[in-house]
């Protein structure tokens, strides 16, 4: 994994996930994208709203960047997550399309 900066449109994710902005969390993503959180699998907005209002925008959670690598539209972010919910050093991969998230797996760091 390559010390770089983090490419939009996932460095401005970070910045609304850092502000606990549901909204703007929200927006950052396709219709149909979905995020795969340790095995388990949240597709569409409705979905990963209700993951998120739990686990993640909800539990005040802060992602604090260590690692990136770019391959293509996958961008992967390895960095410590804190929150209310889960703590501990993660791997974020993200694919994009344009401007949005078509997904997001966490994992491990």
């Amino acid at each position: 994994m390559t010390e770089q900066a983090i490419p939009h449109p996932v460095a401005g994710f970070i910045e609304i996930v850092n502000a606990h902005d549901a909204q703007g969390f929200l927006d950052s993503f396709t219709d149909d994208a979905f995020v795969d959180d340790w095995g388990r699998t949240f597709t569409g907005r409705d979905e990963i709203k209700g993951w998120s209002d739990r686990e993640f925008i909800g539990s005040q959670g802060t992602l604090t960047p260590e690692e990136v690598d770019v391959d293509g539209n996958a961008v992967t972010v390895i960095g410590d997550w804190r929150s209310n919910h889960a703590n501990g050093r993660s791997s974020f991969t993200f694919t994009t399309s344009g401007d949005k998230l078509t997904s997001m797996t966490i994992r491990e760091g």
